[in-house]
């Protein structure tokens, strides 16, 4: 008998989406479609431990900007509306220390590889822009004590480290071979004294509350997911392969799961922000509502979904976002500002 031919996991993965996201994004799926075939836009988060003055010269001759320090020009037109709300967030967008420069909207240009400094550390870090939103996000004030329960490779843990306001970051992955990656990223970035402020390891992130419930001012809990770029775009590792249909399946299930770890690993009063690099609502806001209710039911813990909707405005220069988010912000690929996909939404433990 002849055997049917092997559909690739990116065809696969296109199918889903065309199916799925045509009903959710309706007339804007064309065009994020075509963001999610086209080669993916980058920033270059800046590493503070090097000295970064020429960098910042050589970035600025080739027309690319800071997007975290222009945010708050666009704010203006929001401090009136929203005077109270407003400033703690346009506080931290300046005074987070974060700089990541990014190229104008429609300008393809390619960043310079990373180079190491005279002691050896790299000038900058190279990544989806998208990614630090979460982090912005999440807001870390001096001395907080801070986890990243599904840390690898890394890029958000330095993003964390690059506020150089954390009182101690734990830095977790399920997976060693990632977490080698962590090591990797840290050893090219960040100083060794730093580094000895950093605990890295390796549980299941899912147990973290049974490990060390309670303890954490803020948590950043970025979970697997269908990586839709990574899903059209590579047939490597990629989770539409015909072997890991069941594993694709429990991602929601998976998600809820980590969720709810970062959830009871937060002090009261306590923050959590939730982030995946896809658009599907299952995965999205389906997850927070979901774990929004388990914990009322199951803990008797009270969740307020805070309001990020400010973000949109702050960093709407650089970032295609979507309006019809029902819980969080959800940044669109887009030809112009190909981004993303990054869905994040910041819970308060009450």
């Amino acid at each position: 008998a002849t055997t049917a031919p092997r559909i690739l996991p990116t065809r696969l993965a296109l199918h889903h989406f065309d199916m799925s996201y045509s009903l959710q994004l309706k007339d804007l799926w064309p065009s994020v479609r075509a963001g999610l075939l086209c080669e993916q836009k980058y920033g270059a988060l800046l590493n503070n431990f090097s000295p970064v003055n020429h960098v910042t010269q050589e970035l600025e001759l080739l027309n690319a900007t800071d997007f975290v320090s222009e945010a708050p020009q666009n704010a203006p037109q929001l401090q009136t509306v929203m005077q109270a709300e407003m400033s703690p967030l346009l506080r931290a967008s300046i005074s987070s220390n974060i700089k990541c420069y990014t190229f104008p909207r429609g300008d393809i240009t390619r960043f310079r590889p990373a180079r190491p400094d005279a002691l050896g550390l790299l000038d900058y870090y190279l990544m989806d822009a998208a990614s630090l939103l979460p982090v912005l996000a999440l807001n870390v004030q001096p001395d907080e004590f801070v986890l990243d329960l599904c840390a690898a490779p890394g890029g958000k843990t330095l993003a964390l480290l690059q506020t150089g306001v954390c009182g101690h970051l734990a830095a977790n992955d399920v997976s060693i071979s990632r977490t080698k990656r962590l090591y990797q990223i840290l050893h090219s970035y960040v100083p060794k004294e730093i580094r000895e402020t950093v605990s890295v390891t390796s549980h299941d992130g899912r147990d973290w509350g049974q490990l060390e419930g309670g303890t954490f001012h803020k948590v950043l809990v970025d979970v697997p997911c269908t990586t839709d770029r990574h899903s059209v775009m590579e047939e490597d590792n990629n989770i539409f392969h015909k072997r890991r249909t069941k594993e694709r399946q429990m991602l929601p299930m998976l998600q809820l799961q980590l969720l709810m770890a970062g959830i009871l690993a937060t002090k009261p009063g306590g923050e959590v922000v939730y982030s995946t690099c896809s658009l599907s609502p299952l995965q999205n806001e389906c997850v927070i509502e979901r774990a929004v209710e388990i914990a009322e039911t199951q803990f008797n813990i009270s969740i307020h979904v805070e309001d990020l909707s400010h973000f949109r405005t702050l960093f709407q220069d650089t970032f295609s976002f979507f309006s019809d988010c029902r819980l969080g912000e959800l940044v669109l690929p887009h030809l112009t500002a190909n981004f993303g996909p990054m869905y994040f939404c910041k819970l308060r433990r009450m």
